[in-house]
């Protein structure tokens, strides 16, 4: 962050050679120099830079107000929250101005007399970007005051008329003035909510209890809604769906680098998570949001994903803790764990009553697989399989520690076999050795080449 300027009255201000913009044309000169520059606008957001980027850039350059529209976890907010980055850094603004009103631009009938009674000597205030986006997460017990503002019955208590302007206190919109206004889930506002956001958006004035403030507001609206809610039986009218100049549908990662580098982004991992494992838990949810058991209109968030690598991550912290390990490294043992608490994020379709955990074991199972077949294809699992095919079993469990786990190994009579499967996950100490190990163990056994029995603390292998 730059330091704020050092312009403090509106003499200053014009002497600095300040050109005033309004909100669209901003964004729009802000937007065209970031991609003539080939600089990313759009920091952090993963898998949409061929479908939905280039839709958001072409509504804003046009300068229309927008919605996105998709289901739940696919980055609909925090793409909107990008936008701040679009704004000025700093902005000058009136001090004092309840509506942020520019210098040059007053629209209150206080601030216009202010500019002519103070001229040159009207204090200057400067707003980062930062606090010109306002969102607002739209619920049903939202009312008009909260978005667009009511009469402030103490004002009237001190004599002024109902009809003046000084007895409005403003809403969020107002107050956003020459900012960006974010909505989520706006069908979740009631209708006569809606109805006050149309002059909003059309007539940039607005209405509050029948008086009519010719305020020409200075505000991009962008909101964010489910299709399902969005459509003609759902809950938007459609004046206000014609509003929006762009309407813009968003979509989960499609391809699985973008996946990993979401949970990768997002996640909170207070352990060391192999990239496999990551990338087991991106094929898991991919398979999920294809699955005819589950319900796709609900759809699987990116969010089930995120909380299932810091699960992972807090489990092999947890085993490290109270087992007094080096090194806190996550393993399959600590994938299967997590799926049981992250159940509950899922939505089923009717007709799979009783059926959930199984079809949650075979598209874990599946995403085990897979992965496993990427990372250690070509390497001879046959000495392990036959150390293994007498009475020698192999132990894990989520409070068996890696080098417990590797103790258990059986000798390969000379094979490099342990070193070739750490070497193909890069593993650098016991922890992740383990790991590496035990992902090779259990595509052994998802390959129907070595048994495996579990009663929930832990697992064999034989």
């Amino acid at each position: 962050m730059s330091d704020r300027p050092e312009i403090f009255t509106l003499g200053e201000l014009r002497a600095s050679g300040h050109v005033h913009k309004d909100l669209r044309r901003e964004i729009r000169e802000n937007l065209l120099a970031a991609l003539a520059a080939s600089r990313d606008p759009w920091p952090g957001i993963y898998g949409f830079s061929r479908t939905v980027l280039p839709q958001l850039e072409r509504a804003l350059i046009a300068g229309h107000d927008l919605v996105l529209l998709g289901e739940r976890g696919q980055g609909k907010t925090r793409l909107l929250r990008t936008l701040a980055g679009l704004l000025d850094e700093w902005s000058p603004a009136i001090e004092g101005s309840e509506l942020n009103e520019h210098p040059y631009e007053p629209i209150t009938e206080q601030s216009k007399a202010r500019v002519l009674t103070e001229a040159d000597r009207l204090r200057v205030t400067w707003r980062h970007r930062s606090e010109r986006y306002v969102e607002k997460l739209a619920t049903p017990d939202t009312s008009v005051a909260d978005l667009i503002g009511d009469v402030d019955p103490m004002r009237v208590a001190e004599g002024r008329r109902l009809g003046d302007p000084e007895t409005i206190h403003y809403g969020l919109v107002p107050r956003s003035n020459r900012g960006i206004v974010a909505i989520n889930e706006l069908p979740d506002l009631a209708e006569r909510i809606q109805v006050a956001m149309l002059n909003v958006m059309e007539e940039r004035d607005i209405q509050i209890r029948g008086y009519v403030l010719r305020l020409p507001l200075d505000v991009l609206v962008v909101a964010s809604a489910n299709p399902e809610d969005y459509t003609n039986r759902g809950r938007i009218i459609t004046p206000l769906k014609d509003r929006f100049g762009a309407e813009i549908r968003t979509h989960y990662p499609l391809e699985l680098d973008d996946e990993v580098a979401i949970i990768r982004q997002e996640g909170r991992l207070a352990a060391d998570v192999p990239p496999v494992i990551v990338e087991i838990l991106a094929r898991y949810t991919r398979s999920l949001r294809q699955s005819p058991a589950i319900n796709q209109g609900s759809g699987v968030s990116a969010r089930f994903a995120i909380a299932g690598a810091e699960t992972v991550a807090a489990a092999a912290l947890r085993r490290s803790t109270v087992r007094g390990e080096a090194n806190a490294v996550s393993r399959m043992v600590d994938l299967e764990a997590a799926m049981e608490v992250l159940t509950g994020k899922l939505e089923f379709e009717s007709g799979e009553e009783g059926r959930e955990e199984a079809v949650l074991d075979h598209l874990l199972r599946m995403a085990t697989a897979e992965a496993v077949r990427l990372h250690y294809r070509g390497l001879d699992f046959g000495p392990l399989v036959a150390a293994l095919d007498g009475h020698t079993t192999v132990t894990t469990g989520d409070e068996v520690t890696a080098r417990e786990f590797l103790d258990s190994l059986p000798s390969l009579n000379g094979s490099g076999l342990y070193e070739e499967i750490g070497a193909r996950l890069n593993a650098k100490n016991d922890g992740q050795r383990a790991s590496a190990i035990e992902l090779a163990l259990e595509g052994l056994f998802l390959a129907r080449r070595i048994s495996k029995e579990s009663d929930g603390r832990e697992t064999i292998y034989g």
